[in-house]
């Protein structure tokens, strides 16, 4: 009786796992995840402290449609390119890695371009945005090359010491950052970065993110080439594929669009790491045919956590940094242990 009973409850928490396995598999669908997206937005356009219902949407005064395009649309595009760009360098460091713990967070990228943005600022005070971007991506390239090189001459079998390393050079770089702003009384201004809020996006701040779009593009161009430099070196070089080049054009694509989302939106956690990770395991580890998956579930992502953020406490609201990071850090626990009992199932 013990063992048929046993029996019946692993079929029936098999039936359980494939069910939910289908749910989610039909959830991460690309019509479905466009139909969210769309939706999203929609809500995203209409939420917020001044009134503006959907329902005004033919009849809006003066100072709504002031609101709508000074404010809310640039709000929204932002969001929607910022959460694809960061899930998108994640993707991309993960599969270059060879490592699903990577990510712009966890490989010190963010607090790199963290690091340009204070030179910027002590150097050139009055600099525009766009030196500060390139002083951003230039101690973003010069930070993941360093995390690459160092991965490089260790040769770490274990997975987790690879973001271990990065998580302990970002911190390095950011107490370097912290205390440079305090010598420069720069903390405030540097405050701006340390955590992301599209609260300060308006019309003529957000537009530099347009450049992630050609970078967009340029990565689904190379999507096959990524794939196969994924697979290792001598992979790379038997199928003729030059592996330095393409580690470096890819390396060049995910500091960059780190680069943009930290100048104009701030840091935005966990994003790079759990939504490759989610999609990687529904989808698979083919970059072209995950990429648009990667992009909308990141956009999604970010729209539901800042619909939240500005609905939890209305009429004020958090910071996105901060819903980002308590739902990222409950979604990546989850995986974590999700992880360790189905290895603990095929040990059994």
């Amino acid at each position: 009786d013990f063992c048929l009973s046993r029996g019946l409850g692993d079929v029936y928490k098999r039936q359980i796992y494939t069910l939910g396995l289908m749910k989610m598999k039909f959830l991460l669908k690309s019509y479905v995840l466009v139909t969210l997206v769309i939706i999203l937005t929609i809500v995203s356009l209409f939420v917020g402290v001044s009134k503006l219902a959907l329902t005004d949407i033919f009849h809006l005064s003066s100072e709504q449609i002031n609101i709508l395009i000074s404010s809310r649309i640039p709000r929204t595009v932002s969001i929607l390119i910022s959460g694809s760009s960061i899930a998108l360098a994640g993707l991309m460091m993960q599969h270059m890695m060879q490592n699903k713990f990577v990510s712009p967070t966890t490989a010190g990228t963010m607090e790199w371009a963290k690091l340009g943005i204070l030179i910027s600022l002590t150097v050139f005070p009055e600099s525009p945005i766009m030196l500060k971007l390139l002083f951003a991506v230039g101690c973003s390239l010069i930070g993941t090359a360093l995390f690459v090189k160092l991965v490089s001459l260790i040769q770490v079998k274990e997975v987790i010491f690879i973001p271990l390393l990065g998580i302990m050079l970002g911190g390095i770089v950011s107490s370097f950052t912290t205390f440079i702003a305090l010598r420069t009384n720069a903390v405030q201004s540097i405050g701006n970065w340390l955590n992301g809020n599209f609260a300060i996006i308006t019309s003529g701040r957000y537009e530099v993110l347009y450049l992630s779009i050609p970078l967009l593009i340029v990565t689904y161009a190379f999507a096959q080439y990524f794939t196969i430099v994924g697979m290792g070196k001598e992979f790379s070089h038997n199928l003729g594929v030059n592996y330095e080049l393409m580690v470096n054009i890819a390396l060049f694509i995910t500091a960059t669009m780190t680069a943009l989302v930290v100048v104009t939106v701030g840091t935005l956690p966990f994003l790079g790491l759990i939504v490759p990770n989610i999609i990687s395991i529904y989808r698979g580890d083919h970059l072209k045919n995950t990429l648009p998956h990667t992009m909308l579930l990141g956009a999604c992502f970010v729209l539901i956590s800042d619909i939240i953020g500005r609905l939890i406490v209305f009429p004020y609201e958090i910071n996105i940094g901060l819903t980002i990071g308590v739902f990222g850090t409950i979604i990546f626990l989850i995986l974590l242990m999700k992880g360790r009992k189905n290895y603990a199932n095929e040990l059994e």
